[in-house]
């Protein structure tokens, strides 16, 4: 069982733009790279993430103060600051 590692995703989930973007668009793809990097995520656990509703993900995340998020800044203004 890896509940640190549920804690750590479902906490990304809600504190980074970029990577609730990513897993939105493709969760099993998301938490397979998690797992390759040395992330422990058994079977059920990734069903069990798999199945989080993305809209209460938002829901919850429009809750949250703006300091504890960490924003995604696109590539194409990012060039434009430079």
């Amino acid at each position: 069982m890896s509940q640190a590692s549920v804690e750590q995703v479902i906490g990304r989930l809600v504190t980074d733009e970029g990577f609730r973007r990513r897993f939105t668009a493709s969760p099993l793809e998301t938490l397979q790279s998690l797992v390759d990097r040395g992330m422990e995520l058994n079977d059920c656990e990734r069903r069990a993430l798999v199945a989080i509703d993305p809209r209460r993900v938002e829901h919850f995340v429009e809750a949250l103060h703006p300091c504890i998020q960490k924003v995604e800044i696109p590539a194409e203004i990012q060039g434009e600051s430079s």
